[in-house]
């Protein structure tokens, strides 16, 4: 059966956006290679080929793809080509050795830009290193301030239609929310069955999906791998690896608490949310929490990747469970303390105790449905999908 000229249309649509790290990768090409990672069908391979509209004679070569990865085995591309564009390297035995020597023997001039789904930082390897050779380029979902500034969109839609659809692109501009969760469902199934096998070489792929489906309806709560052990009838360090698995292939993402000493923050209980907001299971309240978790890591992620600033997202818990949704730090001090609420437009006691012990960070309670803004110190009641509007990415 052949396709309806919507899908056609549909695709020349995503093809035509530019995305938010489309000028930095630019930039950056010009003086290193450019390893750009993040969630399948995010639109990697959309952004490389856009830019591949700059340069005379690029060549783009897919490990997945027979016939591409006897030319990159052979190193047998053009000498002549501008810019190379290396898509799922990290799949090929020893890459970062591979890769090392195609930098250091490139053309003069030549452009280098590796794209990949899975976190290349977790295909540690020893031996040779690319230090010095690359910078790094995570690309995220849509956000309210991308479509807004894509779209001139009103941050309200915008919002509205990134927690119902997810941020992926092709699910986000579906005709209908039917047409996007027919596409989710094949897409995990796909992403477990395929990536999932080719990354880890596991063999209880059920365990993975139905750990997947636990998660689903966990997010925004402290996550105790033992109990999910148990209810998975599998071992904690089965569920830890599982879970790096989901990690570095861009599915899920670890809020960790914020501790002045790092160490002790990480022995504590993260909290777990998706990349693609619309798989999240629960009410309208865990929806936007997940949501406004994806933007503050996609705005955490640029501001380490395109300013070099060390930034973090965590989260605050005391002992006797007093908690602040999510902190957001730059070189390990909070700037920002940051509550999510659905519609209470009533300043939350924790949040009001924690910008006492942090005076210098910023203490905002973000509400999805608002009528009206409030400054009441020290903290301040915004609208959700305006505040979100004015982050970097």
């Amino acid at each position: 059966m052949s396709k309806s000229l919507d899908y056609y249309a549909k695709r020349e649509t995503i093809v035509a956006m530019k995305r938010y790290l489309s000028e930095n990768i630019r930039s950056d090409l010009k003086k290193k290679m450019v390893l750009l990672t993040g969630p399948r069908q995010v639109g990697k391979t959309t952004l490389a080929k856009d830019l591949m509209a700059d340069y005379l004679r690029p060549q783009y070569l897919n490990w997945d793809v027979s016939a591409d990865r006897r030319i990159l085995l052979d190193q047998s591309w053009s000498p002549r080509a501008d810019l190379l564009v290396l898509d799922e390297i990290h799949k090929m035995p020893n890459w970062k050795a591979y890769l090392k020597g195609v930098f250091d023997g490139r053309s003069e001039g030549q452009a280098i830009l590796v794209t990949g789904s899975a976190r290349m930082e977790t295909f540690r390897q020893s031996g040779e290193s690319l230090a010095g050779r690359y910078f790094q380029a995570r690309l995220h979902p849509f956000s309210v301030r991308e479509w807004v500034n894509l779209k001139d969109a009103k941050p309200d839609d915008a919002l509205d239609r990134l927690i119902e659809r997810g941020g992926l692109p092709e699910p986000f501009l579906a005709d209908d929310n039917n047409e996007a969760e027919r596409w989710r469902r094949q897409y995990f199934t796909d992403l477990i069955r395929e990536d999932v096998l080719e990354f880890s070489r596991i063999q209880e792929l059920r365990i993975m999906r139905l750990l997947v489906e636990l998660l689903r309806g966990r997010v925004g709560s402290p996550l105790s791998i033992a109990s999910i052990a148990r209810d998975l009838q599998t071992a904690p360090n089965t569920v830890s690896k599982y879970l790096e698995i989901l990690e570095a292939l861009y599915v899920v993402f670890l809020v960790r608490p914020y501790h002045r000493n790092v160490a002790r923050a990480i022995l504590k209980e993260p909290k777990v949310y998706f990349f693609d907001t619309g798989y999240v299971i629960g009410d309208a309240g865990i929806k936007w929490e997940n949501a406004c978790a994806a933007m503050l890591l996609k705005q955490s992620n640029y501001q380490q990747d395109v300013l070099g600033r060390e930034s973090s997202l965590h989260y605050l818990r005391t002992k006797d469970g007093a908690e602040v949704d999510f902190v957001l730090c730059e070189a390990g001090v909070p700037s920002f303390l940051i509550e999510c609420k659905h519609a209470d437009n009533r300043p939350s006691a924790m949040l009001i105790k924690f910008a006492e012990l942090f005076p210098q960070a910023q203490t905002i309670q973000l509400v999805r449905e608002l009528r009206q803004e409030e400054y009441r110190r020290p903290v301040s009641v915004l609208s959700g999908a305006k505040w979100l509007t004015e982050l970097m990415a």
